[in-house]
């Protein structure tokens, strides 16, 4: 191997490294930022906060605060199967934004920023009225205040 071969195969090796640490990185802050987001959300209808910090179970109680099966939470389990449990979520948070008397242009910035979503209606101006998903037609919460159970 020569001494130019040696010197591009350190840059490519330095590059990788520095993806992998960022990718790492942003994964966790994402992570942070999420579950930060979730314990306000979780805070206002009436979930423990901690719940949030757990990657799973947090999915299964924000499905269960729109009146869904939080079953539908182990779908990430399955390859591909996460496709599936971010549908459900999205029809979650239409259900959730109606108790936060929200339009469903609301949902489009719980599509694309979920924490942004959170973080809106965990805060002290959003009033959450579970009554009124049930009154639109849909199941009543199975989790937190208002909660069918």
């Amino acid at each position: 191997m020569t001494h130019s071969e040696e010197i591009a195969l350190q840059a490519v090796l330095v590059i990788v490294i520095v993806t992998v640490l960022l990718t790492v990185f942003l994964v966790i802050v994402g992570y942070v930022v999420m579950a930060i987001a979730l314990m306000s959300f979780f805070r206002k209808v009436g979930i423990e906060p901690w719940i949030a910090w757990v990657p799973i179970y947090a999915t299964w109680k924000w499905l269960e605060v729109s009146g869904q099966s939080g079953a539908f939470a182990l779908f990430t389990l399955i390859p591909y199967g996460s496709v599936v449990t971010s549908v459900f979520l999205y029809i979650g948070m239409y259900r959730t934004g109606i108790a936060f008397r929200r339009d469903t242009g609301f949902l489009v910035l719980g599509i694309f920023l979920p924490f942004v979503w959170a973080f809106i209606l965990g805060g002290r101006d959003a009033v959450y009225e579970p009554q009124r998903i049930a009154a639109a037609g849909y199941p009543p919460p199975l989790a937190g205040y208002g909660s069918a159970r």
